[in-house]
Formats: structure tokens, C-alpha cells, sequence
């Protein structure tokens, strides 16, 4: 990459950085309600390589390069993750010069694991090393957060971005999105997660993911609390019914993710199993955010023999993810799942 930084730029870079794609394994649809989720890093990676420039560019693997300058409106493509990030830098201060920037990645673009969180993050990181300055993971990814809110236009919470910037391998995060805190929850050896695309492009709409996040805030507004954290089941039945199926998903799914927590740390496959294909369920059901090619897959992927399956991310395609138990035969469970779906790929 350095020589492809050197090629594009006729100069060597002066920091670099990395950050992780991540699966949620529990817990979607819960981070801008103020609840808990349970995201864990995946191998697969953005870098970001930097150096001080006469004037702000970008290159990408697949993009022609691109000038952009954060201090102006985004422009509407790729690069208004690098730029957003950059902007949010400024505005807390740091004094970031114009710099070139290479991005690498292999994470899958549209999947549901998180490409863009992991961009921002790096982009971040290395901005930081650049100027020689350091914050904690948290405010890494509150800055990453900001930039796809305010910059990017997806009014996204802080999951994909807290799990990027302070995810571990081998290890799961429990994720307080009130207080921004987690917890890092070891993974047994016993736990095979499979990540895999339905074949179906993410076709996370803006308009679509804002439409449940307002449908939340109403719910939590109609209840007089601040967040549906704070609500229990059997707050939400003089809800209107659209409100109501959404509120319900949220409550629900973060007893799921604590209950999925305390399976998790007594090495209990079957119930975490049983946890992930019920908030399947509730999210195609109850939150409308699944399509019948993740359906399709979840469904295969349960009959193949998974503990447990669900869609992951926020949905409308992409990525579901699934718990093997410890007997079963990975290959041959893949042979199957993707026979019934020819145009599933694994992921992780």
C-alpha cells in the first residue's frame, strides 16, 4: 500500500491507520433508542494512509481520486467519509492541514458490517497520528458518529462506529449506547459465528432508516420517557399499532442482548441460538426491515443445523449472521446453506 500511496501522491505517507468491519451479533435497531447492543469485529479491515498535501484529495481502490474540501457541503460521493470525519476533527479543534489520503479495504461495500464506520474511524486514527494527538476510543467513535450524522446525512446511532473504534478480536462488546460505556465479553472457542450476504445489496434507504428511528423517538415521546430504554412491554399497548410494532422490537431486543450476555459468558450455545433467531423474528416482523432473501438465508440457515440466525445491521439486505454448535461441520453446513442459496457468499 505504500507504494500505491507513493504512486498516486509522488510522496511517502506520514500515518497510517486501520479499523475493523464488525457483526452485531445481538441487538440492531436498539443504539438510537439508548439501549444495548453486542457488535464483535470481524478480520477484515479499512487502512487509511495520510500525509500533509497542498490542498485535500483522496484515492480509493475502484474510485477515480477525488479533491474535496471538508470546510465545504459534502459532495455526494464516497469521499464525503473522509471529509466528514476531517470536518469533525476541526470543529473539536485539531488542526488538521490539507492532506492526501489512500484508502484499502476489504470489506464488503453495502453488507451490513459496517464499511463506513470502519472508514471514518481510520480516517480518524490517522489524522490524529498525523497531528500527533490521541483520544480514547470512545471519543473516536463519537467523532465518527458525528461526521455520518451531520456530514453524511444517515442519522445512524453509535454502534457500527463504538464497535470499530473499540472492538477486539475474540472478543464481543456489550454496549451501553446511553452511556457510551462497554464491555468487552470474552467469546468461547465454542462460539463459530458465520457471517454471510444474502446476495442482495443493502438497499438501506436514507428515507427508510430515518422513517424507524422518528417512529421510535414518537413512541418514546407518546410514553413521557426519555428513550425507550426506559420502557417496559407492558407500557407499549395503547400505542398506535405502527408505533407500537416498532417500540416493541426495541424493548424486546435489549433483554434480549442482556440475556444473550449471560449465555455468552456461561457458554451457553443453545439459548444465545435461540436468542439471535427470535430477534430475527421480531425484526422482520415487528420492525419490517428484512426482505425475503434474508429471510430465505436465515431460514436455510437454521435448517443447516445453526443454533441460532438473524439478519444483521439494519437490514434491507446484506448480511445475516449465524451460531454453528460445536459439533457441527462448518464445511458441510456452508455446502448446504449455499445450495439453497446460490447467490449467498460467506463473509466471515
Amino acid at each position: 500500500m505504500r507504494d500505491a500511496f507513493r504512486e498516486a501522491f509522488g510522496c511517502d505517507p506520514e500515518a497510517e491507520a486501520r479499523a475493523p468491519a464488525r457483526v452485531n451479533l445481538i441487538g440492531d435497531h436498539t443504539d438510537y433508542a439508548d439501549g444495548y447492543c453486542l457488535p464483535m469485529p470481524l478480520p477484515c479491515e479499512t487502512r487509511v494512509m495520510m500525509a500533509r498535501a497542498t490542498a485535500f484529495s483522496a484515492r480509493s481502490e475502484g474510485h477515480p481520486p477525488v479533491a474535496f474540501d471538508p470546510s465545504l457541503p459534502p459532495r455526494g460521493d464516497w469521499s464525503d467519509y473522509v471529509a466528514g470525519p476531517l470536518a469533525e476533527l476541526a470543529k473539536a479543534g485539531f488542526d488538521v492541514p490539507p492532506v492526501a489520503v489512500l484508502v484499502a479495504s476489504d470489506i464488503p461495500q453495502g453488507a451490513g458490517v459496517s464499511s463506513s464506520a470502519a472508514l471514518e474511524v481510520a480516517v480518524i486514527r490517522a489524522a490524529l497520528l498525523l497531528v500527533g494527538a490521541n483520544l480514547p476510543d470512545a471519543e473516536v467513535a463519537r467523532l465518527a458518529q458525528r461526521a455520518e450524522n451531520l456530514y453524511c446525512g444517515v442519522n445512524c446511532g453509535i454502534l457500527d462506529q463504538m464497535a470499530s473504534a473499540a472492538g477486539r478480536a475474540g472478543e464481543a462488546l456489550l454496549l451501553d449506547c446511553r452511556s457510551g460505556e462497554g464491555r468487552l465479553v470474552p467469546v468461547p472457542s465454542s462460539f463459530r459465528f458465520r457471517v454471510v450476504h444474502c446476495g442482495e445489496g443493502r438497499r438501506l434507504a436514507e428515507g427508510a432508516y430515518n422513517e424507524r428511528r422518528a417512529a421510535v423517538e414518537q413512541a418514546a415521546s407518546l410514553l413521557g420517557v426519555a428513550a425507550l430504554r426506559d420502557a417496559a412491554p407492558g407500557d407499549l399497548e395503547h400505542l398506535p399499532h405502527d408505533i407500537g410494532r416498532r417500540a416493541r422490537h426495541v424493548v424486546a431486543e435489549n433483554e434480549r442482548v442482556l440475556a444473550a450476555v449471560a449465555a455468552l459468558e456461561a457458554g451457553d450455545n443453545v439459548s444465545f441460538g435461540r436468542l439471535m433467531t427470535q430477534s430475527h423474528l421480531s425484526l422482520a416482523e415487528d420492525y419490517d426491515v428484512s426482505t425475503s432473501a434474508l429471510d430465505r438465508l436465515v431460514a436455510s440457515m437454521l435448517a443447516a443445523g445453526a443454533s441460532g440466525a438473524r439478519l444483521t445491521g439494519a437490514g434491507f439486505g446484506g448480511c445475516a449472521v449465524a451460531l454453528l454448535p460445536p459439533e457441527a461441520d462448518a464445511a458441510s453446513w456452508w455446502a448446504e446453506v449455499s445450495g439453497e442459496n446460490p447467490g449467498a457468499w460467506l463473509v466471515a
